[in-house]
C-alpha cells in the first residue's frame, strides 16, 4: 500500500527540477541567439526552441520580463532586443497570439515592417511601455483559457 505513495512522492519531486532545467535550458537558447530579429526563428538555437512545441508556451512567458539586453537586433524597432522581447517572438511564432487581447492594439496592415514574419514584433514596443508583467500575466491566464483552446484550433503554427 505504501509503494504507490513512494512512486508518487518520487515522482513529485523529480518534476520540480525537470521544470527548472527546461527553463534553464530555454534561457540559454535565448542568450545564444544573435544576428537580426527576422532571423531568430530559422536559427539552430530557435529551432531548439521550436522543437519543445506548446510545452514551451508556458516556459517561455516565464523569461517574458527578462530585460537582459541580447545580440539580437529588430531593425523594425531600431534597438536590440531583451531576451524578454525574443521569448515573446518565439512564443507568437509557436502559437500566434491574440494581439488585440493582450495589447489593447489592433494593426490589420502590419505594414511597419514588410517582410518580417514576427508579427508579435509590432507591438513590443507597446508591451514593454504597459509593462512586461502585466503582459505576462495576460498571456498566462490566455494560456489557461477556455479561448485559447478555439482560437488555437483554428489558427495553424508557424515555425521558421
Amino acid at each position: 500500500m505504501k509503494t504507490p505513495i513512494y512512486i508518487v512522492t518520487f515522482l513529485i519531486l523529480l518534476a520540480g527540477p525537470a521544470k527548472g532545467q527546461t527553463v534553464s535550458e530555454l534561457d540559454n537558447l535565448l542568450s545564444k541567439l544573435n544576428g537580426v530579429s527576422t532571423t531568430i526563428a530559422a536559427s539552430p538555437h530557435g529551432k531548439r526552441v521550436f522543437q519543445y512545441g506548446h510545452r514551451a508556451l508556458p516556459l517561455l512567458s516565464e523569461v517574458f520580463a527578462d530585460t537582459t539586453r541580447t545580440e539580437v537586433y529588430s531593425d523594425c524597432l531600431h534597438r536590440y532586443l531583451t531576451k524578454g522581447d525574443l521569448a515573446i517572438i518565439l512564443a507568437d511564432r509557436i502559437e500566434m497570439m491574440p494581439y488585440f487581447q493582450l495589447t489593447g492594439i489592433q494593426n490589420c496592415t502590419f505594414e511597419f515592417c514588410p517582410g518580417n514574419g514576427n508579427l508579435i514584433e509590432y507591438y513590443l514596443d507597446t508591451i514593454a511601455r504597459d509593462g512586461y508583467q502585466r503582459f505576462k500575466v495576460n498571456y498566462r491566464a490566455w494560456l489557461r483559457s477556455k479561448d485559447r483552446k478555439k482560437w488555437s484550433k483554428s489558427i495553424k503554427p508557424r515555425t521558421a
